[in-house]
């Protein structure tokens, strides 16, 4: 049976998602997925689509809304998927009892203000040309390992080259623990 991976949105959710659909095309026939465009999860309904207006409504109480939401749609421990504002609900809610089994953030560059992580494997990505990423030492406050791309900005993920390394990294991750127990197995029906 497939891992559940739950994958949320950057603030444009599937208005500006054309990125989704090659993480989907790569992950979707090793994973059980579910998507949220983070608009709706918000509630956030802005009539005038900027940057600034949707990011003011992420800030000014989309954030908690949506991570009020997720905690009560996800009750199952699954693995997580976050793009930018995204990743920060999946972090916030995994403060709040998220049952995660790991939590892969991609340029969520509004979890730099978290004193504390989610109790799981932490993958925090971002690159080096992201003017908001956190600072060296909120990795080591926190204790988040730095994972920084270099030549990439905030909207990375986008990019096929990240596409790539984000899915590689995630089925890596899903399949070691497999990869152990079929090793273990071995061993003992050697011993045995």
């Amino acid at each position: 049976m497939a891992q559940k991976l739950v994958i949320l949105s950057d603030m444009w959710g599937a208005k500006k998602g054309l990125y989704i659909t090659s993480y989907l095309g790569y992950l979707q026939q090793y994973f059980d997925i579910t998507y949220y465009d983070i608009q709706q999860l918000a509630n956030i309904d802005v009539k005038i689509l900027t940057q600034e207006n949707v990011h003011r409504a992420f800030v000014e109480g989309g954030i908690d809304t949506a991570v009020a939401h997720l905690l009560k749609k996800e009750t199952e421990p699954a693995h997580y998927l976050g793009f930018s504002v995204g990743g920060t609900i999946a972090w916030k809610a995994g403060l709040m009892g998220l049952p995660m089994k790991s939590l892969y953030t991609v340029s969520s560059t509004r979890i730099r203000a978290e004193k504390s992580k989610p109790e799981c494997e932490i993958t925090a990505l971002f690159g080096d040309k992201d003017m908001y990423r956190p600072k060296l030492d909120w990795h080591q406050e926190v204790g988040v390992k730095s994972n920084l791309v270099s030549g990439f900005g905030h909207t990375m993920y986008n990019d096929e080259k990240i596409i790539g390394r984000v899915c590689l990294d995630l089925l890596t991750a899903v399949t070691q623990p497999i990869k152990k127990m079929k090793e273990e197995v071995q061993a003992h029906i050697k011993i045995a």
